[in-house]
Formats: C-alpha cells, structure tokens, sequence
C-alpha cells in the first residue's frame, strides 16, 4: 500500500497535468464555502478539472437512504480525488452519517487533522500550538452496529481490528518522520476496555519499536484529553481510535481558535477525500457569512495531496497574509485588532489579491519540503490455536432477583455444560453479588465445562465443541428462557479471549 499524503516533492506535478476531482457542494453553508474555495484555487492556478457530484440532503430527502446516487459513486471512481464541504447528518435517529459511509466504503482509513495556533488574529490562550491528530476511520464504535435487545436495553458493538490497528499506528509514525515531528501520544482507554482497546494500544507499542528516533508515550483517553486542553504545546502527533479522535480533534481545533478554521483528509490506498470538519450549519446558510477557511485548508491538502505543493503554499501564505491583514469573517472579528467584518465573498476575494505574498508574523507555509511518500506494508494474518471453551448466553427476563434466574439456570443440565455466572450490564450479580446493584432485563449467563477448574487465580476453561452449545440453547428455549444472543467464548493459543465479568 502506498499512499501519497501531502507530500512533495517527490510527486511534485512538474509536468502541469491536469488533475480531475469529484466535488461534493454540501448542504447549509456548503455551496457558499465551496464556491469561495474553487475561486481562490482558480485564481493560485491549481491544475484542477472538477466533477460535481450529488450527495447529502437532498438525496436523503428524495428516498435514496444511502445519501448518495449511483452517479455520485461513479463519478468517485473515475476521480479517486474527493473535495467535500459539509454534509447534514440526521441526529438521534433516521439515515445512517454519509460520511461515515463514503470513509468506509472507500477504505479511506486515515483521518488526519492538522490544527495549529493562529495567534493573535485569531484568539486562543495557546499560541504556541501545532497538533495533528491522526484519527482511525473505519472501525470502533462508528461500524455502526447496533440493537434493541430487550424493552430496556441496546447495544452498539466496538469492533478493534488488528489490521486496522497496524494501518493508523503506523501512518502516525510516518506522517512524523516525513514532517520531522518529535513524538506520537496513543490514546486509549484500556484499563476499561481491555481487549479492544488494549488490542491498539499493544499494535502501538510494537510499532513505535521501530521507530527509535521518535518519542513514543501512550495516555488515558480521559486524562490525556483534560491534558491535551490544558497543554496543547505538549503534543505534537496524537493517534487514536475513531470515537476519541473525533472528539480530541474538535477539542484541538476549538481551543486553537475555531472548529470553523480546520481542514481534515481522508486517506485510503486507492481513492482520498478532503473536508471541513465542522458540520454544515443550517443557522446561517444563505447569509454569506460563513468563514470558508476550513474547506480552504482541506484544499490546501488535496492540492499536496495531488503533487501541487507550491500551488498549496500559495494559497495558504495568502490566506495567513489576509488573516495578518485583519480582514476578518464574522466567526473570527475581534473589535480591537481586526480591521474590517468580511463575507464569505470578499473573504475570498481578500485572499486573492494577497496571493504571491507570505505572512509577516505567522509561520510561512513550506509544505513543498515534505520528504515523499508514506509506505503501509500489506497486512499479514499470523494463524492462532481457537478453541471453544463457553458461550455467554444473554437472556431477556422481567425479573429483578438473580438467584430466582440463576437457580433456574443452574437445573438446566445439557451435555456437560454448567452455569459459571451470571451478570447484569457487566456486574457479577450470581452466584453472589450485592443487593445495590441495579438489574434491569439484560442478563448474561456464562456456561462453561461441567468439570473445569474455576478456583484459579485465572480460570481455567476446558474446550467444548459446538454441538454441546447448540444443544445448551435448545434446553434452556424447551425451558421458556428468551435467547435474545449468544457470544461463543474462546481462546487464542491458550490466552483467554474475552473478558470477565466486573466482580469475577
């Protein structure tokens, strides 16, 4: 796998090709920023064909549930490069997220955020700041797999690859050694989640090995976060799961001034997609007040993306010259040091007429000194020894007594099969437990081997063979109890493969 991340000038497009993109206008503020943003890389002279493309709201609304057209598809096979402004996002219930969608589908695994501080002109207490959060893009929480079990439960299912695992981490490192960046922070939460997360955060250590010349350290996701939002001049490259880097990166972008000022790339084998990471806001689309610098800054790392590193600069110099000048959207204008309230037109406008010109007091934009590519090797699947030791067995019951289902549990005797436990929302509740926890009709049930050894410090489980469990659900469904799932319980060379339960 070789991917071309905002890299030059190995890939530099010396010979001026023309290069063609799909282009997503979004909904809200979309068309508005997206049309600023075209203009201003017409104007710097990127080398771009666009094709546009119809996606997000209206084609939910028109009865297509996806959000996207066949056409749309067709158009991001024939570009593989993607510009997208913000799509709305039904909230709490409806259409599954667009977005979530095209990164997943295309395999766009990679999140990358760069967020910087723009101080003074735009107001933060962190001036020193530089942050890139490498977020991964396919998996956790946002596969987006959930069920009502019962009248009072649901679920969402985290689901932590290792081969997901291997891709993120390592694109972390390489992003920092192609930028000279110092250190990579991992953030997870595995003193809770001790499989999944542990699974990233043991990928990371392994990674980070070879890797010498870059400080590693790994963090809480809680406290790394309180951290992060008290010293963000501390961190350089974070990387991290879904969920947490969708949060961490909106804090980083936030406290650096504004969400509405960050861009953000979707990186993938075949295809890249490049986006604001504000939503679309409803609020005040059609004003022509909203501040196009998000979209413009995922530009800006399309147009590296795509081998016009000095096209990019370009841009983004302008566009710190203009923030430099004090021409200011309403998002960012402050009385005493901006110089005039721009639209999202004469924003635009102001950046033109700076082109060819550099910042005085921010950074100079140098990302034609990128050192080439980044390389993620093929994943390769090492074999283990699974073998079937349980099954959890979830029930739905009214009840509110565990030992009322646990003794009807444990008069079920099926082909060497036992009750080991029985919890409630993750807490032991049975054979014993505590009269304060709070049961509602959600109950786990763990079956193991009549004669395993269960007196260790760590259990041991003997294996069992599938028919035994197939025979187990059909007693305890003879005997009324309501099967709403099983999870079959195993382990991977002799290491255990699940987790306890909280008291066990």
């Amino acid at each position: 796998m070789r991917d071309n991340l905002l890299l030059a000038p190995k890939e530099s497009n010396v010979s001026g090709k023309v290069t063609k993109i799909a282009i997503a206008q979004g909904d809200g503020i979309g068309p508005e920023i997206m049309k600023a943003t075209l203009k201003i890389m017409k104007a710097a002279g990127a080398k771009i064909e666009t094709e546009a493309m119809e996606i997000g709201e209206q084609v939910y609304l028109s009865g297509n549930s996806s959000g996207i057209t066949p056409e749309a598809w067709d158009a991001i096979a024939r570009n593989k490069v993607i510009l997208k402004a913000p799509i709305t996002t039904p909230q709490g219930k409806g259409y599954k997220s667009l977005n979530v969608t095209l990164r997943k589908s295309l395999g766009l695994f990679a999140n990358v955020r760069p967020v910087s501080a723009l101080h003074p002109y735009v107001k933060t207490n962190f001036p020193e700041m530089d942050v890139v959060v490498v977020r991964e893009n396919e998996e956790d929480l946002y596969a987006g797999i959930e069920h009502r079990q019962t009248e009072d439960v649901v679920q969402c299912l985290k689901l932590i690859t290792r081969p997901g695992c291997e891709k993120i981490v390592r694109y972390a490192f390489e992003y920092a050694k192609a930028y000279g960046r110092k250190k990579v922070t991992c953030m997870v939460k595995d003193n809770i989640m001790k499989l999944t997360d542990g699974l990233f955060h043991t990928v990371f250590k392994e990674i980070a090995i070879e890797y010498p010349e870059i400080e590693s350290e790994s963090q809480i996701i809680d406290i790394g976060s309180a951290k992060l939002a008290a010293s963000p001049q501390k961190y350089d490259v974070i990387v991290t799961s879904n969920l947490y880097g969708d949060i961490v990166s909106d804090i980083v972008a936030e406290i650096a001034g504004s969400v509405g000022m960050a861009g953000s790339c979707n990186i993938g084998k075949n295809v890249a997609m490049f986006e604001a990471i504000h939503g679309s806001a409803p609020d005040i689309a059609g004003k022509k007040i909203a501040n196009p610098s998000g979209l413009l800054n995922a530009a800006v790392m399309m147009l590296t993306h795509i081998g016009q590193a000095a096209v990019a600069d370009k841009i983004k110099n302008a566009w710190l010259a203009t923030l430099e000048a004090g021409m200011h959207t309403a998002d960012i204008f402050q009385e005493n040091l901006s110089t005039k309230k721009v639209n999202t037109e004469e924003f635009a406008d102001e950046i033109i007429a700076r082109l060819g010109e550099s910042p005085q007091q921010l950074p100079v934009s140098s990302l034609i000194k990128g050192t080439g590519t980044i390389e993620i090797p093929e994943y390769k699947r090492e074999n283990s020894d699974k073998e079937l030791v349980g099954v959890d067995v979830f029930i739905d019951w009214k009840g509110n007594d565990p030992q009322t289902i646990g003794k009807g549990l444990n008069e079920i005797k099926s082909h060497n099969l036992k009750l080991k436990m029985i919890t409630n929302r993750g807490v032991k509740v049975f054979p014993t437990g505590l009269k304060e926890t709070y049961c509602t009709d959600h109950w786990r049930c763990r079956f193991v081997a009549q004669d395993a050894n269960v007196k260790t410090k760590e259990p041991l489980y003997l294996g069992i063979e599938f028919d035994q469990v197939i025979a187990l659900l059909s007693k305890l469904h003879q005997n009324e109890f309501d099967i709403i799932k099983t999870e079959n319980l195993y382990e991977f060379n002799g290491q255990r493969g699940f987790s306890l339960g909280q008291g066990e």
